[in-house]
């Protein structure tokens, strides 16, 4: 796992543990990045099911109701397939697209 920082964002990639264990990985380390915007780029694994997007959905939930973006990035997902809870793009130009929009979003008071 790859921890970058970005301005207010911090991006986290997956090399090569699977899904369940970066999700741990990142829940253990949140205090690191909590006041952040979180990009998870998992665009290194080949297939990303449903399932797997689901496992960040706890993650999310908490660190969108804390008023942060959260956003993964992954070219293999079935975006159509994705919950409209959490936001998944194909790629990390779209990623920090999303965050800019829910910045000014947020700044407006939505």
């Amino acid at each position: 796992m790859i921890f970058d920082k970005d301005g207010n964002t911090t991006i986290i990639t997956q090399e090569k543990a699977s899904i369940i264990e970066l999700v741990k990985k990142i829940d253990v380390l949140y205090e690191r990045f909590k006041n952040n915007n979180i990009i998870v780029n998992i665009t290194k694994l080949d297939v990303v099911t449903l399932q797997d997007i689901v496992e960040f959905l706890q993650l999310s939930n908490k660190h969108r109701k804390a008023k942060h973006s959260f956003v993964i990035v992954s070219n293999s997902a079935n975006l159509d397939e994705m919950p409209d809870e959490i936001i998944v793009v194909p790629t990390t130009k779209e990623a920090f697209d999303i965050i800019e929009m829910e910045d000014m979003e947020r700044d407006l008071g939505f």
